[in-house]
């Protein structure tokens, strides 16, 4: 082999071993988010939430509101209003009307990072378990959700529980979105 060749192959491993190491220290980025005071945090119950939060029920409710944040990784967990119309359909309303037409949906954009929101109230009826056939009826319940869009795919944030202990917590739900960061 020449010395041509060697020092070409010498070049080459040099370059793929330091990009490579190179890579292996870039931290990967991801959403980071500051809770508010307050806030319980608990042990992820599974792989896909990023973040899970007890908020403390208000004086009379019978539970405490749960906040969570999903990521299921880049182009997964669906599209943005597949999102939010699926959130609006675990909501049923007392008077029989449509929950889409009482759906406050709106969009903002936070560090840059365009976040769409939807805050409802009525009967929380989603699926106790995907797959478990089994539903919540818990009246007098708020959602809010929102669809975190970043540059490594969509994160999802859902917030459940009693009317008054969420509206209790609403300022601070705010400023947790408020907070996201794509780093």
């Amino acid at each position: 082999m020449s010395a041509m060749w060697k020092q070409y192959l010498f070049i080459t491993v040099l370059v793929l071993v330091t990009s490579g190491l190179a890579s292996a220290q870039e931290p990967a980025a991801k959403l980071t988010f500051k809770a508010p005071a307050g806030w319980v945090e608990e042990k992820a119950s599974s792989a896909m939430r990023v973040g899970q939060y007890k908020l403390p029920r208000e004086t009379g409710d019978g539970e405490d509101a749960s906040l969570v944040v999903y990521y299921f990784g880049q182009g997964q967990g669906g599209g943005t209003a597949a999102n939010i119309e699926r959130w609006v359909n675990q909501m049923k309303q007392s008077d029989g009307s449509a929950s889409k037409d009482k759906a406050k949906e709106g969009s903002l954009t936070v560090n840059g990072l365009k976040v769409t929101t939807v805050d409802l109230g009525g009967t929380y009826t989603a699926e106790t378990a995907p797959g478990s056939g089994q539903f919540y009826n818990n009246p007098n319940y708020r959602l809010r959700a929102a669809v975190i869009e970043t540059p490594k795919g969509s994160y999802y944030l859902k917030v459940v529980g009693p009317e008054k202990t969420i509206a209790k917590w609403d300022n601070s739900v705010t400023e947790f979105v408020k907070s996201f960061e794509f780093k």
